[in-house]
C-alpha cells in the first residue's frame, strides 16, 4: 500500500489526461446567521477507468464534493473540470446514483430504467437494447416487469444503477448508494459493483462511510477530515482490479489499507 497527501495517480492510469480535475475547491454555505465552510482547498484528479472511493466522517463535505463535480451546486472558489471543460452547470454526460433508488412505484424494472432514455430523448431501439444488456449484467433478468415494492432493497439499487448507466456515461458518481442495505446485501452489491466497473470501464467516484467498502472497491481511497472537508491522505491499496470478496478481505494489502483508513478516521474524530 502507498499513501499520499496530494492527488497522485496510480501507475496504471499514468499517461492519460484526467477526466475529473478539481483544483483548490472551496464551498461555503451562507445564511443570515452564519457561514459554513463545507469544503476547503480540495484538489483531486481522477483518470479514466479509475475507481476512487471517498471516505470521511459525517458532515465533512463528501456529498457536496460530488454535487459540485456534477454541477448541481457551484464552487465558491477554485476550479472544477469534467472532460477537460469547466463545470458551470448540471452535467448531462455523467451518471449519478443517489443514496435512495428513487424508483417510480407504478413502473416496472425495465420502464424505470428507460425513464432515463425518455428524459434524454435517446433513440428508443438503442435504449431498449442497452436496458436489456444492463438487466442481464446486474442479474435482473426475469424481473423486467416487477414493480419496486416487489423487489428487495438490493434489487432496487441495481435498477437505479442500470438507470444511471443507461446512456453509457464515462463517469459515474455514487453518493452512498448502498448505505441503507443490510450487511449481506451490501457485500453482494460491492461484488456486483466491482464486476460492473471491470466490464464497463466506467470511471467511478463513490462516497462511503464504510471502511471495508472503501478499500474493497477503491483503486484509490481519498480520506477527508471533519468539516471543513480537506483531503488528509490518499491510499493506494495495490489490489488487483478483479477482487474475490473473501480472499480480498484476507489479503495483507487490504488489511493494511483498512487499518490505515481506520486510524485516519479515528484521528479525525479525536478532540484537538
Amino acid at each position: 500500500m502507498t499513501a499520499t497527501t496530494g492527488h497522485d495517480i496510480p501507475a496504471r492510469a499514468a499517461g492519460t489526461e484526467p477526466i475529473i480535475e478539481i483544483a483548490h475547491l472551496t464551498r461555503r454555505f451562507t445564511s443570515r446567521r452564519s457561514e459554513t465552510v463545507a469544503l476547503d482547498d480540495v484538489s483531486l484528479s481522477v483518470r479514466p477507468g479509475e475507481f476512487v472511493t471517498i471516505a470521511g466522517p459525517s458532515g465533512c463535505g463528501k456529498s457536496t464534493l460530488l454535487k459540485v463535480v456534477a454541477g448541481l451546486t457551484r464552487a465558491t472558489e477554485g476550479d472544477v473540470r469534467l472532460y477537460g471543460k469547466p463545470v458551470t452547470g448540471p452535467q448531462r454526460e455523467i451518471g449519478f446514483a443517489f443514496q435512495r433508488s428513487a424508483l417510480l412505484e407504478w413502473r416496472g424494472v425495465r420502464k424505470n430504467i428507460l425513464l432515463q432514455a425518455e428524459m434524454r430523448g435517446m433513440d428508443r431501439r438503442r435504449a431498449e437494447e442497452r436496458a436489456d444488456h444492463l438487466i442481464a449484467l446486474t442479474g435482473l433478468t426475469g424481473f423486467e416487469r416487477a414493480l419496486p415494492h416487489e423487489l428487495s432493497g438490493g434489487m432496487q439499487q441495481r435498477v437505479a444503477l442500470c438507470r444511471a448507466l443507461l446512456h453509457e456515461p464515462r463517469v459515474l458518481l455514487m453518493d452512498e448508494p448502498f448505505g441503507a442495505l443490510d450487511a449481506l446485501t451490501r457485500e453482494q452489491m460491492n461484488i456486483e459493483m466491482n464486476r460492473i466497473w471491470r466490464e464497463t470501464g466506467t470511471t467511478v467516484v463513490l462516497v462511503t462511510h464504510s471502511v471495508p467498502e472503501a478499500v474493497y472497491l477503491g483503486s484509490r481511497i481519498v480520506v477527508m477530515s471533519p468539516r471543513p472537508g480537506r483531503i488528509v491522505e490518499t491510499l493506494e491499496p495495490g489490489l488487483p482490479d478483479r477482487r474475490e470478496y473473501g480472499p480480498t478481505l484476507a489479503d495483507p494489502r487490504f488489511t493494511a489499507a483498512a487499518e490505515r483508513l481506520r486510524d485516519l478516521l479515528g484521528a479525525s474524530h479525536a478532540p484537538e
